[in-house]
C-alpha cells in the first residue's frame, strides 16, 4: 500500500438518513444526490426528488445546523418545462458553486433528455428564483461542475462524457462566457482491471480550494457479478492551472456500509454531490445520496482529510498527444 487507509477519514451522523422522501411536501419516490452550499446563516441542499412517475425534480431545504430540522419549500425550484426540452424526462444531480464575480451561484445538473442526459447550466442568487442558461453539454454527459473563478480570462468546468465504447473519464473544458465551451481534455482516467475505480469515473462535489490545491472527489463505479458498487475517491489539482493533477488516492476512502446505502432503488451507492467547510470548526461536512433514495451526511476533520491528501501517491501525466483509452 501506497498511503495509510483513508477509510475512518468520515464518519457518518447518527441522524442518518438526514433527509428522506417522507420530508417531501409532495408525493416521492426518493430525495437524495444534493448540491450543497452556506448561504448566511443556513445550509442550503438542492435535493434531486424523483416523482411517483420516475421524473426527477431539483428541489430545496434549509436548516440553520445543516442536520436536522430542514424546512423544504413547497415547489421545486428546478422542474421539467415544456419550454425546455433537454428536461423532458426530468433534472438530476445539481452541484452548487458560488461565482464571486457575477455575486450569484452557478448551478450545473444533468438535464434528461429524449436523447439522453446532458449539462445544463442555471443560475441563482438566493435559491428562491432561478435563471436558466440551457445545455453546455450535450449528451451523453454528466457530473459536472465550475470551478468558482476563472483562469486566464476562461471559466473551466469539470465534466464526464459518456463515450460510445471504452472507460469513462473525467473531462475539463474551458469557456469565455459559460455558454460555449472549448478545449476539451480529458482531466483524470479511470483505471483498469481490478481497480475500485477501473472502468467509470465522475466527479463528486464541486471542487474545493485548499492551500495544497484544488481537492476534488470523485466516484467510481465498480462491475461486480451482482452490479456496481459506487465508492469515492480523492484527487489534487493544481492551484492556478486545475488541469494538472497532482495527486490521486489509491484507496477510497467511503463506500457504502450501511444498510440505507447498500439497499435502495440502486444498491450499494453513496454518491456525493456537496460539501460544506467550516474552517474555524476544522470541519468538512459531506451530503450525500445514499441508494439512489436518501441523503446522508458525513463529517471529516478537515486537517486531518488534507494530512491524507499530503500522502495520496503523485499522479502521473500522460504527455500532450498520447493516446489513451
Amino acid at each position: 500500500m501506497t498511503e495509510s487507509s483513508g477509510r475512518h477519514l468520515f464518519t457518518r451522523h447518527p441522524a442518518n438518513p438526514i433527509l428522506t422522501a417522507d420530508d417531501v411536501p409532495y408525493p416521492a419516490n426518493t430525495a437524495f444526490n444534493a448540491g450543497a452550499a452556506r448561504v448566511g446563516d443556513e445550509t442550503i441542499l438542492l435535493l434531486r426528488v424523483e416523482d411517483l412517475r420516475g421524473i426527477s425534480f431539483l428541489q430545496v431545504a434549509r436548516s440553520a445546523d445543516g442536520v436536522g430540522d430542514w424546512r423544504m419549500d413547497q415547489q421545486p425550484l428546478l422542474a421539467p418545462d415544456p419550454a425546455h426540452p433537454e428536461e423532458v424526462w426530468g433534472c438530476e444531480d445539481p452541484r452548487l458553486v458560488y461565482l464571486p464575480e457575477r455575486e450569484e451561484w452557478a448551478i450545473t445538473y444533468t438535464a434528461y433528455s429524449g436523447r439522453g442526459p446532458l449539462v445544463s447550466l442555471a443560475m441563482t442568487k438566493d435559491f428562491r428564483e432561478v435563471r436558466r442558461m440551457g445545455p453546455v453539454m450535450p449528451p451523453d454527459d454528466k457530473d459536472a461542475a465550475l470551478f468558482p473563478r476563472r483562469f486566464d480570462g476562461r471559466w473551466i468546468m469539470i465534466h464526464r462524457p459518456a463515450p460510445l465504447h471504452g472507460p469513462a473519464h473525467i473531462w475539463i473544458s474551458y469557456s469565455p462566457d459559460l455558454r460555449h465551451w472549448g478545449d476539451h481534455a480529458v482531466l483524470l482516467e479511470a483505471r483498469e482491471g481490478a481497480w475500485w475505480d477501473a472502468g467509470k469515473i465522475g466527479l463528486g462535489p464541486p471542487p474545493l480550494a485548499t492551500s495544497e490545491g484544488w481537492l476534488m472527489m470523485y466516484h467510481g463505479a465498480h462491475t461486480t457479478a451482482s452490479g456496481p458498487i459506487y465508492r469515492v475517491g480523492l484527487a489534487l489539482l493544481d492551484l492556478e492551472h486545475p488541469e494538472i493533477v497532482l495527486r490521486r488516492s489509491d484507496e477510497w476512502v467511503m463506500g457504502p456500509t450501511t444498510n440505507y446505502e447498500s439497499v435502495g432503488d440502486v444498491d450499494k451507492v453513496v454518491f456525493p454531490n456537496g460539501w460544506v467547510l467550516d474552517e474555524a470548526a476544522d470541519s468538512l461536512s459531506l451530503y450525500y445520496g445514499a441508494g439512489d433514495s436518501v441523503t446522508g451526511l458525513a463529517i471529516a476533520r478537515f486537517s486531518d482529510l488534507m494530512e491524507y491528501v499530503r500522502r495520496m501517491p503523485l499522479y502521473h501525466h500522460r504527455r500532450s498527444g498520447d493516446s489513451w483509452g
